[in-house]
């Protein structure tokens, strides 16, 4: 039962929450945790703008090693993966060599969901661990999480703009100045259809072009997502992805929770 690792190999690709491509593959089967219900549960998110391609190797002492993650790129969201919970090392290395570019320890609660977030620039290269939320928002609500780490962008206004809308309706930013480092937490706001418009903190709805627009995507009641802030491909020089449309933002969003039956 492996696991697949799933990393972008085209711009267009990135928008989705989970990037799909076959080269990425987590190479070890499932080990034994003792209750499936009291695993932990880790994902891992590459926001490094110029980051080589990663390999990300979980280690514990008291543990089984489960499946490493292998060839990680830039905008990869990957599947969770269940853990023993407990004190876990984890560590990025160079894709297919020992070299160590970041490592990080964290404790793992039985039950619980985690975001291993690789960000900043290559020569300032983290990882962050963050608990996810894997209970559902409340009735009628969504619960969305935005996390700032565009380095070059500077603070953004994030809209939320309803199917039929427009940006200039009056909104309130649903994050706003939404720096690097910004971590808003979750926030539950009403369930829909919205397209995610990113505008420079600040500046009135209108009186500039945004950054980035999405398309519409929906957002369903009791549901819970992370929506990530990275740069857009006006700042990548990497030969391995092919952009149609540079801009200076992109937006990932990641699934961290769904009703059952959704």
């Amino acid at each position: 039962m492996p696991f697949l690792l799933h990393s972008a190999r085209t711009w267009s690709r990135l928008s989705a929450s989970a990037a799909v491509a076959a080269s990425a593959l987590v190479l070890a089967g499932c080990q034994s945790v003792a209750n499936a219900g009291s695993a932990a549960q880790l994902r891992v998110i590459d926001a490094s703008p110029d980051a080589p391609a990663l390999d990300i190797v979980p280690t514990s002492s008291s543990a089984p090693a489960p499946p490493a993650l292998y060839n990680v790129g830039f905008g990869t969201v990957s599947s969770y993966m269940r853990l023993t919970p407990g004190t876990w090392a984890h560590a990025a290395y160079l894709t297919g060599s020992s070299q160590q570019l970041a490592n990080l320890h964290g404790a793992l609660a039985p039950g619980a969901q985690y975001t291993l977030l690789v960000n900043d620039i290559s020569a300032d290269l983290h990882l962050s661990l963050l608990r996810d939320q894997s209970t559902p928002a409340p009735s009628g609500l969504v619960s969305l999480r935005f996390l700032g780490e565009s380095t070059r962008t500077g603070p953004i206004d994030l809209y939320l703009v309803p199917a039929g809308a427009a940006l200039t309706d009056g909104f309130a930013p649903a994050a706003a100045r939404l720096a690097f480092g910004s971590n808003t937490g979750y926030r539950n706001l009403p369930a829909g259809d919205y397209s995610l418009v990113a505008l420079p903190a600040g500046l009135a709805p209108g009186s500039a072009a945004p950054l980035f627009t999405s398309s519409q995507m929906a957002y369903p009641a009791g549901s819970a997502r992370t929506v990530v802030l990275v740069d857009g491909p006006a700042f990548r020089q990497s030969a391995e992805l092919m952009y149609s449309a540079p801009s200076a933002l992109h937006i990932l969003t990641a699934t961290d929770y769904d009703p059952p039956g959704s």
